[in-house]
């Protein structure tokens, strides 16, 4: 069963979805549904013997279309709506075992005009209010596939750090005449000691309020509000740069980096052109190489985060990480 549930304290919109408890679980090592199917083997979510990048809708979806009914009636104070929305998966690669720093710059280029293409093509659909392009990368975030692939969620409505983001931006633009990213970007770029990578397109650097000890940001230079507003030349200098960030994740420790990648951009129903500016932040879990960083009760019970590192440092660290060799993958 699915249905949203309005949480009128945090006011914000959260799923349930029960049937997602039978999703695939660390399936046994000689089999991966995300892997191409081969003939006289088990079938996958891939009937092909090989692959180049695929896309497809979630066996398991939070979010559906036609949507089922709500197993629950709401009230007035507490309302239940349908879970009307798309789901996808985007499979990066046919090797299972592909790592992903270490893979042509063609194949990032190739996921950055699927990308494009979702976003402009979910978004289109009238119940969609915001396409969400998404990975999670790596057991310590919760991964059970370890098939690279990402993820899309299609919402009906818009999620609350975006809206949240959004708002600020709005008001910025309200009070001080311009872009709220732009002004962010500007002052990392003039100070410089946060900033770890970047190219005629887009910087990457770790935020001057960074939550997570390696916390990477990568903005737009100019201001771009979504994918809609790509050339071929954006196209390919954000593939690029998101090779770069991955390779220094990757060689800062000698291990395939886990982290959470999510890209912020504009509403689909085109609201916030002057305020809506296209970045990707990435929260990985590690601070330091055999130590995990947990959301603990001031950042889960108060929403405050606590860094025990400084940002500069970190930065300057990711900085020094350049493109080697990792101890496993390829």
């Amino acid at each position: 069963m699915s249905e949203l549930r309005w949480d009128p304290i945090r006011r914000e919109w959260m799923i349930t979805a029960t049937h997602r408890q039978n999703r695939t679980f660390k399936p046994p090592e000689d089999y991966c549904p995300l892997c191409p199917t081969k003939e006289g083997g088990y079938p996958t979510e891939v009937p092909a013997e090989d692959y180049d990048l695929v896309v497809f809708e979630n066996k398991f979806p939070s979010l559906q279309f036609p949507p089922p009914e709500p197993a629950v009636e709401g009230t007035a104070l507490m309302p239940v709506k349908e879970p009307e929305g798309i789901c996808e998966v985007v499979l990066f690669t046919a090797d299972h075992d592909g790592v992903m720093s270490r893979k042509p710059l063609s194949r990032f280029h190739k996921l950055v005009k699927v990308w494009r293409d979702r976003y402009r093509q979910l978004g289109e659909k009238d119940f969609i209010e915001y396409v969400f392009i998404f990975e999670n990368k790596g057991e310590e975030v919760g991964v059970t596939l370890n098939h690279p692939h990402g993820q899309i969620y299609a919402y009906p409505f818009i999620p609350p750090v975006i809206e949240n983001e959004l708002n600020s931006s709005q008001q910025h633009l309200n009070h001080e005449g311009s872009c709220l990213f732009c002004d962010v970007l500007a002052e990392e770029r003039a100070e410089g000691s946060r900033i770890i990578a970047e190219n005629d397109s887009f910087t990457a650097f770790v935020p001057f309020t960074a939550r997570f000890t390696y916390e990477v940001h990568l903005y737009a230079k100019n201001h771009i509000p979504s994918f809609n507003d790509f050339d071929a030349q954006k196209e390919l200098d954000l593939a690029r740069l998101l090779k770069v960030v991955l390779q220094k994740y990757d060689n800062l420790f000698g291990f395939e980096f886990p982290y959470i990648m999510s890209i912020h951009q504009q509403p689909s129903d085109g609201r916030g052109q002057d305020y809506s500016h296209f970045h990707i932040e990435f929260y990985p879990p590690y601070r330091s190489k055999d130590k995990l960083k947990y959301r603990a009760g001031s950042e889960s019970g108060a929403g405050t985060f606590i860094n025990g590192t400084m940002p500069e440092d970190k930065a300057e660290e990711l900085r020094q990480s350049e493109p080697g060799g990792i101890s496993h993958g390829e």
